[in-house]
C-alpha cells in the first residue's frame, strides 16, 4: 500500500514538473543557438530545430495557416517565458494549422519548438523591421497568470454569503 502511494506521488510530481516541449522535440532541438544568434544571421541557422519563447504581440489567420508575432523573452529551467521586460527583439512563428485569435492572443505566453526559416521584414510602427522567421514543429500556451496578489481583495460583510448573518438588525 505504501509503495504504490509513494510510487503514485512521484508520477504525479513528475508530471506536473516537466518541460514544455516534448522530450523527443527537445532532445533534437539544438540549443546550443540562442534567439541573438538566430536574429544577427537567421540563414546560417536555416533548417535547425530551436526553442524559443515570449509573450504573443499579435495573431493573424491567412490561408496557408496561423503567423504569430511574438516578443522573444528568456526561457526558465522549465521552458516557460521568464517575466522579465528583457527581450532581445521579435520573430513569427509560422503554423500550418489555424490557431484562434482570440485563444492565441495579444499578451499569452508561448514556447515554441520550430524550424529556422530565414527572415521578413514587416512594418512595425512606422519602421520596417527584419523579423526572424520559425516554423512550428510544436507549441506550448501557457496558462494566464492570475493577478490577484497584486491587487487587494476586499469583502463586504452585508453581501459575503460566508459572513455571519447578525441577528440584531
Amino acid at each position: 500500500m505504501k509503495r504504490s502511494v509513494v510510487l503514485s506521488t512521484v508520477t504525479l510530481l513528475l508530471q506536473c514538473c516537466t518541460y514544455a516541449i516534448s522530450p523527443e522535440m527537445s532532445a533534437r532541438a539544438d540549443k546550443t543557438i540562442s534567439f541573438e544568434m538566430i536574429q544577427a544571421d537567421p540563414d546560417t541557422f536555416k533548417g535547425k530545430l530551436v526553442i524559443l519563447g515570449g509573450t504573443i504581440a499579435q495573431t493573424s489567420n491567412t490561408r496557408q495557416g496561423t503567423i504569430i508575432e511574438v516578443v522573444q523573452r528568456p526561457l526558465d529551467y522549465w521552458g516557460k517565458p521568464k517575466r522579465t521586460d528583457r527581450t532581445a527583439g521579435r520573430f513569427l512563428v509560422l503554423s500550418s494549422r489555424y490557431l484562434d485569435s482570440m485563444i492565441f492572443a495579444p499578451g499569452r505566453e508561448i514556447t515554441v519548438a520550430a524550424e529556422v526559416e530565414g527572415t521578413r521584414s514587416k512594418a512595425l510602427g512606422e519602421a520596417d523591421y527584419s523579423y526572424p522567421v520559425v516554423a512550428a514543429r510544436e507549441l506550448k500556451l501557457w496558462e494566464r497568470e492570475r493577478k490577484s496578489w497584486g491587487t487587494p481583495q476586499w469583502t463586504d460583510p452585508l453581501n459575503d454569503p460566508f459572513y455571519p448573518a447578525r441577528q440584531d438588525w
